[in-house]
């Protein structure tokens, strides 16, 4: 007989089989995925908050730009009934409009599936206020961006 007959022997004899993993085995590896997940899981789901937070600043700042070409083209800013449809479709008192201004053909969400918000304000420069409500959509969260858009410029 060969060396690997008797060692397969050998192992059925102990009760033990060739093949598989044992059930302690697969607890173990088990347990160090769980440990892996709760260890390295919070700290991706913390990236991924940071980077919509990011991608708001991003979008508000492009609204920046895109509001500052309206009033180059119009004279004035979009009012509030307007809002920040003003640079999709022409305002009706706009002698020269060059738009859209914004590509698409709507205007974008926030990275929570939000609109927006789009507000005239007299007592800083630029006189209008781009936010996001942030994640939950009710506004107790949200998130004035457009100091950070300004700082930018």
């Amino acid at each position: 007989m060969t060396n690997m007959t008797i060692n397969t022997r050998a192992a059925n004899c102990l009760g033990r089989s060739s093949g598989g993993f044992t059930l302690i085995e697969m607890l173990v590896v088990l347990t160090i995925i769980s440990l892996i997940i709760g260890l390295v899981g919070p700290r991706v789901l913390g990236y991924l908050a940071d980077s919509r937070i990011k991608a708001a600043r991003l979008q508000i700042e492009s609204f920046g730009s895109e509001l500052d070409l309206f009033y180059m083209d119009v004279g004035r800013y979009p009012t509030d009934t307007e809002g920040l449809g003003a640079l999709i479709t022409r305002p009706d008192d706009a002698e020269v409009w060059n738009g859209p201004y914004i590509k698409g053909g709507q205007v974008p969400v926030d990275p929570w599936g939000h609109a927006y918000q789009y507000h005239t304000v007299t007592d800083h420069t630029p006189p209008y206020e781009v936010s996001s409500r942030g994640p939950d959509g009710h506004g107790v969260t949200l998130v004035k961006l457009n100091e950070t858009a300004n700082s930018v410029r």
